[in-house]
């Protein structure tokens, strides 16, 4: 499961195909479906969309670049779906947290960190990403 989400993770931007990455993990299509979601908390479609939106909010808060260009950039190829996916993992459109969020002279790594999206609450004794706390700790 670490492959395909590294996968994920390294190539964000471009089209990927779940055999592709079920194959990494050298499970079935619909076994790696199940089992991402039992082991990250959330499917692999939404992993990889909240990690392009991860990287357009950096993208966002530290250039001028339009919108359709950074939309572009993190994959999406549709300003329409990536407006509508900003606007349910972050809570406001991409405008709007450009807006909000002005560059900050902290490293990257702490910026992303304090914005990432959270993962929505999960049922007790889900497992979750090891890159966020359990839901309700402190």
């Amino acid at each position: 499961m670490l492959r395909a989400r590294d996968e994920m993770d390294r190539r964000y931007a471009e089209p990927l195909d779940v055999p592709h990455l079920a194959a990494l993990a050298h499970l079935s299509v619909s076994r790696f479906g199940r089992v991402f979601r039992s082991v990250y908390g959330e499917t692999p479609h939404r992993y990889l969309q909240r990690r392009r939106v991860e990287r357009a909010m950096t993208l966002l808060r530290q250039t001028d670049r339009p919108v359709t260009d950074v939309a572009w950039d993190v994959g999406f190829a549709s300003l329409g779906t990536f407006s509508r996916t900003f606007s349910v993992v972050v809570g406001c459109s991409p405008t709007e947290f450009r807006a909000r969020h002005a560059p900050v002279a902290v490293p990257s790594c702490f910026v992303a960190a304090w914005t990432r999206p959270r993962v929505a609450a999960a049922a007790p004794g889900t497992p979750v990403s090891e890159k966020q706390p359990a839901p309700g700790a402190g």
